[in-house]
């Protein structure tokens, strides 16, 4: 069992993160914010998927005016993510922003950075203070000879102490880099030297397939020692499948247990039905049931389904143009081929209930 860092407790609109709390899973939209009405659809498929919190760009006025919009018709909180300019900062807050997710450095100067966490601190919004490996100031980079883990570090605690210093300590700081090692390395090193809520990810992990792999590992190696409050499973692709990469990554940790668990066997010389065809039908039907806490297996033979499903509540084992449904390691009927996934769809269902 994972025994998880004791970090402060840091309120996103209705979500509460750190301090021994669920992690929570997030995701960023990559519509135009100022689109109301086609980010506001996409937020619905996340939190439909088990998005948690939300992150939107708030790259220009009419996107940080939408944010009030956008936020009084999902039922997630929603972070104004902002570069370069305090004054949308500002905008997106007073336009109802959950929290905001700024880089002191680049936001425009110590005083208009001083405007930005003074509205914060008027409104109780949480700062998310994110450092990227890509965007390591120079002088970092010289001192540590490159882009180190070290330097990472040194950037995110001196831009902490900046809105430490203006009299603000509701933060999350995120820390990240698309070097797997560098990245858990970073996030050890800080979890010694801060207690804030820490947002984990690889970040610009790559595509589906391969980012998926890369988050894999990296996020496992630093939830493994407790480390990690929020996570975002950064893939160039639909950010729904960033939200069923990050369940199945958290369930397979331990540290989620709702849901529904797929298994399945790998194919061999003795499967004689449409295995793989089988299980990703089985794969998709199983995300309209994902509030159940279940196991499903999908098993290629007779010979050792039964066996091999037993710790399964339902499974299904393929034969010869035929199968079985299987409940605890139980066979309970024998159905043909092309019956199974109906059968097991109603086995579900039965659950559902």
């Amino acid at each position: 069992m994972i025994t998880r860092n004791n970090t402060r407790k840091v309120h996103i609109g209705s979500v509460t993160i750190g301090g021994g709390e669920k992690i929570a899973i997030q995701s960023m939209t990559n519509t135009d914010t100022a689109d109301v009405a086609a980010t506001v659809a996409q937020i619905k498929e996340l939190e439909k998927a088990g998005c948690d919190i939300i992150r939107c760009t708030a790259n220009t006025e009419e996107a940080a005016y939408a944010i009030g919009r956008i936020k009084e018709q999902v039922g997630i909180p929603v972070v104004a993510d902002i570069h370069f300019d305090y004054r949308l900062a500002i905008l997106a807050m007073e336009h109802g922003a959950d929290k905001i997710r700024i880089n002191p450095g680049n936001i425009g100067g110590e005083d208009r950075f001083a405007e930005v966490v003074k509205v914060a601190k008027e409104r109780n919004i949480p700062i998310r203070v994110g450092v990227n490996s890509g965007s390591l100031e120079k002088n970092l980079v010289e001192k540590y000879g490159g882009v180190t883990a070290e330097g990472i570090v040194e950037s995110a605690l001196d831009k902490v102490r900046m809105i430490e210093k203006n009299g603000y300590e509701n933060m999350v700081i995120s820390i990240k880099s698309s070097d797997v090692m560098m990245c858990v390395k970073a996030h050890e090193l800080i979890a010694q030297k801060s207690d804030y809520p820490l947002h984990v990810g690889i970040t610009e992990a790559g595509t589906v397939k391969s980012g998926s792999i890369k988050s894999a590992v990296g996020l496992a190696l630093i939830l493994n020692q407790g480390i990690g409050d929020t996570i975002r499973v950064s893939l160039t692709g639909d950010p729904v499948e960033e939200i069923v990469t990050a369940k199945h990554i958290l369930r397979d940790l331990g540290l989620m247990k709702s849901g529904i668990e797929l298994v399945s066997c790998p194919t061999c010389g003795r499967t004689k039905i449409d295995l793989i065809g089988l299980a990703n039908e089985v794969e998709k039907m199983i995300t309209a049931y994902d509030h159940l806490n279940i196991k499903v297996a999908v098993m290629g033979c007779v010979v050792n389904g039964p066996g091999e499903a037993r710790e399964a509540d339902i499974g299904i084992a393929g034969g010869v143009g035929e199968g079985l449904l299987i409940k605890k390691g139980e066979i309970v009927k024998k159905l043909p081929e092309h019956e199974l996934l109906a059968a097991l769809k109603a086995e579900l269902d039965s659950w559902d209930k």
